[in-house]
């Protein structure tokens, strides 16, 4: 017999990180060294106040640096994991990780 995972668990859960949009962009800046906001935006398909809005409170907690400078005369928004955003990215991970491997496959037959 499976032991069933501890409902409680999902609360565990870093909520900062959890939010759908929060964790796509997160998903998307792991994957490189920095990125501009124009591309994120694309990526993600977020607006830009809600890409922004976003950003502020990941900012706000230390996961992503922001950087505001020119291109030209042209404003440029450069965005990017932090060490501390890797890390909580990295622990969200394997928290979730351990909830999933605890629900039992409903499609799964034993009998």
């Amino acid at each position: 017999m499976t032991q069933l995972p501890d409902p409680r668990s999902l609360l565990q859960l870093d909520r900062l990180i959890h939010e759908p949009a929060r964790l796509l962009i997160l998903s998307i800046l792991a994957g490189a060294e920095s990125a501009e906001f124009a591309f994120v935006e694309h990526l993600s398909g977020l607006s830009k106040g809600n890409l922004s809005s976003h950003l502020s409170k990941l900012e706000a907690a230390g996961l992503v640096a922001i950087d505001k400078s020119f291109r030209g005369k042209r404003p440029l928004t450069t965005l990017q994991m932090t060490p501390a955003g890797r890390q909580g990215l990295a622990q969200y991970r394997k928290q979730l990780a351990a909830v999933v491997a605890g629900i039992p496959d409903s499609h799964s037959t034993d009998s």
